[in-house]
């Protein structure tokens, strides 16, 4: 009697949309005919980003002697030869081909590296509808939903549009059906998601914005109870959109930005689109409009010839926009890019800049749950006793509270650094 094989795994690094096509190869990878596969999907936007990839693959074949181990996604679609001279790995895809069943069968005579030129392509991965995405999200609290692909800008520190392409948007009535699929299947809270968001739609006939995709995809999808956007361009989000981040309840309270510094010189250098009183005038302008709205921010310690009075602007950005949610990020050298051959920050230097960065923004995130104890808020069950209020803080729940994906009522109590969410009905006796 033979046992039977262990099943196909995705093991996905990086972004949002990473993790949104991570789940749509669980489904193909079976419609492909695999059986006993591990399907790595790399992330390049750091050089430890791409050593965790390599390790993952070492560990997998030391786990799993006998499976096919394919390796797709950015750090593979840029650099394929690295992973194919790894003895562990039978193929590599990539980010277009690793969307393709017909590309993941192995049976199929295909060719041990198949990458296509990512720039040639004009289409997001639209056709991925529901039923073969939305079973692939583990959690089953809320669903990616891609909408954009691509960035046409060059940020010179930033290596991915050459993973990724030109920035191109999937048709609303796409969005909207796969949505509909979406909330059909039980998905409470649904997350656009994109390489550029706010880029979204200038690519298509009228050249509909992000807030008007949003505001037709709420009004088609009544029975959606939350939404909310991955990371926004600072200086790039349309009027339709700040209307709804005004009037429309079901737009979550949190915003997540791509800030990367809080100097203006280091910002040009970066060859961003904002400078610092910008990122300040738009939390404004938006707390303005949402009192109860929260940030987030993408900030990288260490850029090359930042200096540390450039750095203490960055450190303050962190007080002067109320930034609470803080992905910190040091510089990462990306072969190709021109910052690579800028002068570099010692990395001692880098180091010690992003733990002051990351304790700043643990300091904002205290003050901030201690601003939130007391108040009632509707949490999204994610797993294992965890929620997340409407402005996206973390919330553990009272035991026995909530299943996965359900959206509940709770008083926010704080306990030492944490808000634990209880009954209302039991605070009230």
């Amino acid at each position: 009697m033979t046992s039977a094989p262990p099943g196909n795994e995705v093991i996905s690094f990086g972004c949002r949309l990473n993790a949104y096509e991570s789940a749509a190869m669980r489904g193909l990878a079976s419609e492909a005919g695999l059986t006993d596969a591990v399907i790595v999907n790399t992330c390049a936007v750091t050089a430890e980003a791409e050593r965790q990839a390599r390790q993952a693959i070492r560990k997998a074949r030391r786990q799993r002697p006998g499976a096919t181990i394919i390796v797709t996604g950015c750090a593979a679609q840029i650099a394929p030869e690295k992973f194919a001279a790894m003895p562990e790995v039978d193929r590599v895809l990539g980010n277009t081909e690793k969307l393709r069943a017909a590309d993941l069968n192995p049976s199929l005579a295909q060719p041990r590296v198949a990458v296509g030129d990512i720039m040639a392509v004009r289409e997001t991965a639209g056709h991925l509808l529901p039923a073969q995405v939305g079973d692939g999200f583990e959690d089953r609290a809320r669903a990616f939903l891609q909408v954009q692909q691509g960035c046409d800008h060059r940020c010179t520190f930033c290596i991915i549009p050459y993973g990724r392409g030109n920035s191109r948007s999937d048709p609303v009535g796409s969005v909207v059906e796969q949505a509909r699929g979406f909330v059909a299947q039980g998905f409470n809270e649904l997350v656009l998601t994109g390489v550029d968001l706010t880029a979204y739609g200038a690519d298509l006939p009228g050249k509909p914005g992000l807030g008007q995709l949003v505001r037709r995809l709420l009004a088609l999808v009544p029975d959606l109870k939350r939404l909310r956007l991955s990371s926004l361009d600072p200086v790039e989000i349309d009027e339709d959109l700040w209307r709804l981040i005004a009037e429309e309840e079901r737009l979550m309270p949190h915003l997540h930005l791509s800030a990367q510094a809080g100097d203006d010189m280091v910002l040009k250098r970066m060859k961003r689109r904002h400078l610092r009183q910008d990122m300040i005038r738009m939390v404004e302008r938006a707390r303005a409009l949402r009192p109860d709205v929260v940030f987030g921010a993408d900030l990288i310690a260490g850029f090359p010839t930042e200096t540390e009075a450039m750095f203490q602007n960055t450190l303050a950005l962190v007080e002067d926009c109320g930034l609470t949610f803080l992905h910190v990020f040091p510089f990462s050298p990306r072969e190709g890019t021109p910052a690579a051959r800028m002068p570099a920050v010692h990395p001692s230097e880098t180091r010690d800049r992003a733990r002051r960065l990351r304790q700043a923004g643990e300091a904002a995130l205290r003050r901030h749950v201690a601003r939130r104890a007391g108040s009632l808020d509707s949490v999204l069950v994610e797993r294992d006793g965890q929620a997340r209020a409407r402005d996206y803080t973390p919330v553990r729940l009272a035991p026995g509270l909530g299943m996965a994906g359900q959206v509940l009522d709770v008083m926010l109590v704080a306990e030492g650094d944490a808000l634990v969410g209880h009954p209302n009905e039991r605070l009230a006796a």
